[in-house]
């Protein structure tokens, strides 16, 4: 087996980190030659470039800008572990490592995520936000602990993972004040022929809103698709049409979008999983956004 020498990954690292050989030298306490000879070691030992000259400078190569990325993380989990060790203010921070599917309102995410805060054990949250088939990937790897989605893991998935249900509600629809006037009265019939901002295909929500309208007769003119929602309701916030958002969080998008309710469907249900390899949840902050979401947030 090849062993890394840190030594000489720790003086590539310290390069990169303070711009130069000069600056990191007086950073080391050592002389230029002595880093430069390191340096010329490491890439020996690596066989790579890891530097070329640009001018009187030197810049990293592309190899040796995915070795700086791997040093960050090794340097990185080196401080945390040292950290907790000697008992400094890491200690016992246990991280959770959420996976977000990127069409879920954000402002959902944070409603479901915010009670890890107020626990009395101290969590270091970290989220990664990418399509669903991407974040399963990474949760059957053990990269994630969950992945938070608006549809159940797909019997088609290669996947072994358990869908957690946190909750569901209805949709409220939204526009800008001279728009949203004239669509209240006669609601919902009143969005035909109405501009409508609406989920992208891919998203799950879409589906269903699809066959309510079909199912009423009403025919919107849409003007926009989109995979984000937070892009979505900033169009809509330009008064560029109506859109929608879960029931539960509607005052807050009234405040935070300066938009008006046109009206509600108890008949498009929004629905939100919590993704994990566990089929029962052990994970004390899974545990705490659960029992929140079920007791408080929709209650």
């Amino acid at each position: 087996m090849e062993w890394l020498n840190y030594h000489h990954l720790y003086y590539f690292w310290t390069v990169i980190r303070e711009g130069g050989i000069t600056a990191a030298s007086k950073r080391l306490h050592l002389v230029p030659s002595t880093i430069s000879a390191q340096l010329k070691t490491f890439e020996e030992t690596l066989e790579v470039k890891l530097f070329q000259r640009v001018g009187r400078n030197i810049e990293a190569t592309e190899m040796g800008n995915l070795v700086f990325q791997y040093a960050d993380e090794i340097f990185s989990l080196g401080k945390e572990l040292m950290d907790t060790v000697h008992g400094h203010s890491q200690v016992g921070r246990i991280p959770l490592r959420v996976g977000v599917v990127d069409a879920l309102p954000k402002t959902i995410v944070r409603d479901l995520l915010d009670p890890v805060f107020k626990m009395v054990e101290p969590i270091r949250l970290v989220c990664c936000e990418n399509k669903k088939e991407a974040l399963l990937a990474k949760l059957a790897l053990h990269e994630l602990d969950i992945v938070l989605s608006d549809s159940p893991i797909g019997a088609g998935l290669s996947v072994k993972a358990f869908n957690h249900m946190l909750g569901e509600c209805g949709v409220t629809f939204f526009a800008v004040g001279e728009l949203s006037g004239p669509l209240k009265q006669g609601f919902p019939s009143s969005l035909s022929g109405a501009p409508m901002l609406l989920p992208s295909q891919s998203v799950t929500l879409r589906e269903e809103l699809d066959l309510w309208f079909e199912s009423l007769h009403i025919t919107p003119v849409i003007v926009g698709e989109f995979d984000d929602a937070a892009l979505l309701k900033a169009f809509g916030q330009k008064g560029d049409g109506i859109f929608m958002a879960p029931t539960v969080i509607e005052n807050e998008v009234q405040r935070q979008y300066e938009v008006s309710i046109v009206g509600r469907t108890e008949e498009v249900r929004y629905r939100f999983y919590a993704i994990s390899i566990e089929k029962i949840l052990t994970h004390p902050a899974v545990l705490t956004i659960s029992t929140a979401a079920h007791h408080s947030l929709f209650a």
